[in-house]
């Protein structure tokens, strides 16, 4: 969720659906057409099991059919590795600025709710298989991958896991974070309980920030709940050097006291991403010269 392009409060009608192929066995469709009320959930969210290819054009540019017709072939035969969401650029233009659109068709991959890859215009097939190779082998064991129909004998999923994600789904992220935090004291180290109450207390956190927390903290840069705030802030809007940065320059300068609370925030912030993250390796780098 960390760096996710925040849509929230968007709940225009989506466009008739078109003609799309059939959901496969584990009842996710292949390719979807998505809309401003439904790009966190067909987007976002999906973006946590598998990567997904974000399409952005519209049905007047024949390169925008011809891209999306090949894109749509590659989605149904990569049988789960990933979906594509196809988005008209005139019915939902907010996606499109949230995402810098420039000119269409554009497609962009996202992994983990944040963008990880992107390209304009367009490429050979070949080139295609090489750029969707290239997201999966970056995004490889880092999601939890599409829910698989249940064989016969297979036990099923865990029922405390799938209450806690209806949770989420349905908005209630406080009661999404209580019952993983149950699962966690059924099971003290729980690996998925463990990530999701993490990313959910952040993104509880960083929607409570007043619309104006990064200008009140460049304003009181002594005052460490605004920085903090400030940094909260500035991830979710995918700025990940800026919020680092903020805290770090905390630890360099502030008081003792504000300097272990922003350590340990920004040690936080750190677990929302692989920490192979080229932003992770930057501010640990900044961290340990701030303190020594």
């Amino acid at each position: 969720m960390s760096g996710a392009v925040d849509l929230a409060g968007l709940a225009q009608p989506q466009r008739p659906p078109q003609e799309q192929p059939p959901a496969g066995a584990d009842g996710i469709r292949p390719v979807v057409a998505v809309g401003e009320a439904d790009f966190e959930t067909e987007v976002l969210q999906r973006s946590m099991q598998v990567p997904v290819v974000v399409s952005i054009g519209a049905a007047e540019y024949p390169q925008s059919v011809q891209l999306d017709a090949t894109l749509e072939h590659a989605a149904v035969a990569a049988a789960g590795q990933w979906v594509l969401a196809t988005v008209d650029i005139r019915s939902a233009p907010r996606i499109a600025q949230a995402f810098g659109v420039q000119s269409v068709p554009t497609v962009l991959a996202v992994a983990a709710g944040r963008p990880v890859d992107a390209f304009a215009g367009m490429i050979s097939e070949a080139e295609l298989d090489q750029w969707i190779s290239g997201i999966l082998d970056a995004t490889a064991g880092q999601l939890s991958g599409l829910p698989q129909a249940e064989e016969e004998g297979e036990p099923a999923r865990d029922p405390r896991l799938v209450a806690a994600e209806e949770l989420m789904d349905a908005g209630d992220l406080p009661g999404s974070i209580a019952a993983y935090e149950q699962v966690l004291a059924d099971e003290p180290g729980h690996g998925e309980a463990t990530a999701a109450v993490r990313q959910l207390r952040f993104l509880v956190r960083a929607q409570e920030a007043p619309g104006d927390a990064v200008a009140t903290a460049d304003a009181a840069p002594g005052e460490v709940d605004k920085q903090l705030r400030a940094a909260d802030a500035e991830l979710l809007a995918q700025q990940p050097d800026a919020a680092f940065g903020r805290l770090i320059s905390v630890v360099r300068t502030g008081a003792p006291e504000d300097k272990a609370t922003a350590r340990t925030r920004l040690l936080e912030l750190f677990d929302l991403f692989d920490p192979a993250d080229e932003h992770v390796i930057r501010a640990r780098r900044g961290l340990a010269n701030a303190m020594y």
